[in-house]
């Protein structure tokens, strides 16, 4: 009989194969995690201060903002490091940690993207009901079960990788771990896990790209049904920047974990995945919030040296 043992730590092939590009990368992710940061931490301020923002959107999109920075602190910290080191290694217990808060990270967002496609319905199709249907106590709810779906989704999970056995080879063919990786270096068997993983990416992705594509079926519908222009130009805009990034996360994700192992391609899903981790968290703040004027007045009250154009 083979005797299987846990590998302690693994390597990690990292994001690029020229060792003099390193430098260079290092300084533009340090660059795109700082503006991560701190253009979602301003979005949190600027919302918790400024009163006309308390509402149901933005107390979605400062739960918003929090994953953004659970997703890419998860990452993008051992990705800067590895690239400073020429042996890019993480623990057994390092991986799994990252592993947990980024599958997390992901889940929650989301079902808080069909959460907020959902508060855009209700707004545009169903307005004189808005308050009664999207009260603070619903609004509560809603958030804390966004949260322990994506966390109870992520623990199953890892719960189904710390069963399997590790006995080698320990490279980790990308720049961080994730399920498709850590389940091919696996002695164990990995059926479980991949149908487990499987129909949790069906419900997460697939499900909910259903349900937020069925309320923009019926928030579209509405919008054509109004007779002024410039209600309908007003109507779209509140929701435009959403549809945007829900059809680019979507797009993404759906990518990159709806798909057989067998069809992992390394190169691919490593573009991908800066994509998700990285941009998607970095323009999430422009694209939902900076272009409106109430935003604008809060983040006077954050940066009072800042003037508005």
């Amino acid at each position: 009989m083979i005797n299987h043992t846990r590998e302690t730590e693994f390597i990690m092939q990292g994001l690029f194969d020229h060792p003099h590009h390193q430098g260079l990368f290092f300084g533009l992710f340090l660059c795109l995690y700082t503006a991560v940061i701190m253009g979602n931490s301003l979005i949190i301020v600027a919302i918790v201060i400024h009163p006309p923002l308390h509402t149901p959107m933005y107390f979605f999109i400062t739960n918003l903002a929090l994953v953004d920075i659970l997703c890419t602190s998860s990452v993008v910290p051992k990705m800067l490091e590895n690239l400073m080191q020429e042996k890019k290694t993480i623990s057994f217990g390092g991986c799994i940690t990252q592993l947990f808060v980024l599958t997390s990270s992901l889940g929650t967002e989301l079902l808080l993207l069909t959460v907020m496609s959902y508060d855009r319905y209700v707004a545009i199709c169903h307005p004189l009901h808005y308050v009664k249907l999207m009260s603070k106590e619903i609004c509560i709810c809603l958030a804390a079960g966004v949260w322990a779906v994506g966390t109870i989704n992520s623990f199953v999970n890892i719960l189904l990788v710390l069963r399997l056995d590790f006995c080698g080879p320990n490279l980790i063919q990308h720049f961080f771990c994730e399920f498709p990786t850590i389940l091919a270096l696996s002695c164990s068997s990995t059926y479980l896990n991949e149908i487990m993983m499987f129909m949790a990416d069906i419900f997460l992705a697939m499900g909910n790209f259903l349900l937020t594509t069925v309320s923009y079926s019926f928030i579209i519908i509405t919008i054509l049904k109004i007779q002024s222009s410039k209600g309908k130009q007003r109507a779209f805009s509140t929701c435009s920047s959403h549809l945007l990034v829900v059809t680019l996360y979507y797009s993404t994700i759906i990518y990159t974990y709806i798909q057989p192992t067998s069809s992992y391609s390394l190169d691919k899903n490593k573009k991908v995945a800066i994509m998700y981790t990285l941009v998607t968290p970095t323009l999430n703040p422009v694209i939902y919030s900076l272009r409106n004027k109430e935003v604008k007045v809060a983040m006077k009250k954050v940066l009072p040296f800042t003037t508005e154009k």
